[in-house]
């Protein structure tokens, strides 16, 4: 049995081999966590060169794609509905800053929207909407101009790179599309809107003042991190973002088909008035 003297000297004798064990066992697994685990930025630059890129560089985005989310129907959180799907919302905060005059006429829109909306019309659906409708699109690239062809109604977007918005006023369903590069992404300016096309099913809308910043993003060889920022002073009391991510159609010999809106409702009103009674 020890006494006291001779307890506190082996005490202070065994702390330092309990602490530089501890301390060589720490380093040890310090050690192989950094060998064995890459660190962020080494993570993003083997990524950064694993995209597939251009002749000239730059991300390659060509190919066929598709969003995979209810934002047709809704841009905000929504329950189900008939018809509708449930869905999460793509919104930056979920809030849509409306001015009160346009809010109500929102809320009057999707009362209306079987009706009202320019989708049962057939209309050129504009930008953003046609990016996140059910329908698939395809994107080809070149140093000069991107283009992006969309199945629904045979729509098509020229994005002139490096170059001017036209002057005047003008108004065109899917606005005017003037792109750049910065960095690895594809930054699209777009405006000269006419006020027929709304955002969603559920009678988000604009004017003719819209605005919009776009934002491609390839972050993998199948996935494109798409974001819009959008602005309407005549609607909304600030710019709002939403984001979403466009998925790379994979299927073998895969391609854009066809709808044809107008031609299915002529189709739809020659077989009701053959129906009718002569």
């Amino acid at each position: 049995m020890l006494g006291r003297g001779q307890t506190s000297l082996a005490l202070l004798r065994g702390q330092p081999m309990r602490y530089r064990f501890a301390d060589g066992f720490l380093a040890a697994v310090v050690l192989i966590a950094l060998t064995a685990t890459p660190s962020a930025a080494q993570t993003a630059v083997a990524q950064r060169a694993a995209l597939p890129r251009t002749d000239d560089g730059k991300p390659d985005l060509s190919g066929v794609w598709q969003v995979l989310s209810t934002a047709a129907w809704d841009l905000q959180d929504h329950q189900a509905a008939l018809g509708v799907p449930a869905g999460q919302g793509v919104v930056e905060g979920n809030d849509i800053p409306y001015q009160p005059w346009a809010l109500a006429k929102k809320q009057e829109n999707l009362k209306n929207r079987l009706t009202a909306d320019p989708e049962t019309k057939c209309f050129l659906p504009g930008v953003p909407r046609i990016t996140y409708m059910p329908y698939p699109f395809h994107i080809v690239q070149t140093p000069t101009h991107v283009s992006i062809l969309y199945e629904y109604l045979h729509a098509a977007r020229n994005v002139f790179m490096n170059v001017e918005h036209l002057p005047g006023s003008i108004e065109w369903f899917m606005g005017d599309s003037r792109g750049r590069w910065e960095g690895d992404t594809l930054v699209v300016d777009v405006k000269d809107f006419t006020n027929q096309t709304w955002l969603d099913r559920a009678g988000n809308f604009h004017s003719e003042a819209l605005h919009l910043v776009e934002r491609y993003r390839l972050v993998g060889p199948d996935h494109i991190e798409y974001e819009v920022t959008v602005e309407d002073p005549k609607v909304f009391t600030r710019p709002w973002k939403m984001s979403m991510p466009l998925y790379r159609r994979k299927e073998k010999n895969v391609r854009i088909l066809e709808y044809e809106c107008y031609a299915y409702v002529h189709e739809e009103e020659a077989r009701r008035r053959a129906a009718q009674p002569r």
